[in-house]
């Protein structure tokens, strides 16, 4: 750890307030930031490489909306071979830069039988189904307590941001719960219908992990996903993932403003959100 934070801070000029994680077909975001300093993960000292499509593989630092942001341009996932202390790893160097925020996106498959392709649903809790947690093994007390408290995981002040600034914005947005499973393979109809039954609205491979240890260092959480495709036996069709960067293509622009938006809301520290 002590060797990538000294590697990154050598590098930047600014301190970064917010983190951001950008899933799948939603990293042309990390263009827009102004004063980039483009950093790939395989320069980066004891970093993981993104081995996925759509997944740029590095990370930016500069500003968005005039607000020092660190962005994930591309994220780990544990189907690619890592553990999850390998995955989350970033969001530990995040906390060893200060950073308090982290905005984490994902695309997700619908379960939540009135969503459709290209609805974007705020995350307000989760269902961990990948069969282990980030946090075993030694706690480090430095970063957090042995047993975090998870009864908020994401943010209910960074929500009512977010919700705020879509209706200025006139965008439709949903709230629900993500389940996170392991992948590759896409889940079956079976699968589907028993996520709907224990509550699950949307379904993926990621956030979770790196949700769980944003918490465990005190961050406050705000989950995006972008319902790229509805979940298997839901309207017969057969998954893939072109699917997926198709709907994340047409969504993007709604999706980028919101981002934008809810950005400029936390830097400049909106009192209302209690922030």
């Amino acid at each position: 750890m002590k060797v990538t934070l000294e590697y990154i801070q050598k590098q930047i000029k600014i301190k970064p307030k917010i983190g951001l994680i950008l899933g799948s077909g939603l990293g042309v975001l990390a263009e827009e930031i102004t004063d980039p300093l483009f950093l790939p993960y395989k320069d980066i000292p004891n970093f993981p490489e993104s081995t996925v499509e759509g997944h740029a593989g590095q990370l930016v630092i500069g500003k968005l909306a005039d607000v020092p942001v660190l962005t994930m341009q591309g994220r780990f996932h544990y189907y690619e071979g890592y553990n999850l202390q390998k995955i989350t790893f970033p969001i530990r160097v995040m906390q060893g830069l200060g950073i308090k925020f982290l905005i984490v996106t994902n695309a997700a498959g619908g379960i939540n039988l009135s969503f459709s392709e290209g609805t974007i649903m705020l995350i307000n809790d989760h269902i961990n189904l990948m069969g282990t947690n980030p946090l075993i093994g030694k706690n480090l007390a430095e970063f957090g307590p042995r047993f975090p408290d998870m009864t908020e995981a994401y943010s209910s002040k960074l929500i009512s941001l977010a919700k705020n600034v879509a209706k200025k914005l006139n965008i439709e947005i949903r709230e629900g719960i993500y389940a996170a499973v392991t992948g590759p393979s896409y889940e079956t109809p079976a699968e589907i219908k028993y996520l709907r039954t224990i509550g699950a609205d949307a379904v993926g491979m990621s956030t979770v992990p790196e949700v769980i240890v944003a918490n465990h260092g005190s961050m406050s959480v705000l989950g995006i996903s972008c319902i790229t495709n509805m979940a298997a036996g839901v309207t017969g069709k057969k998954l893939t993932h072109d699917e997926v960067m198709e709907t994340a293509e047409k969504v993007r622009e709604n999706l980028r403003s919101l981002l934008l938006g809810i950005i400029k809301e936390i830097g400049v520290g909106n009192e209302n959100a209690g922030i």
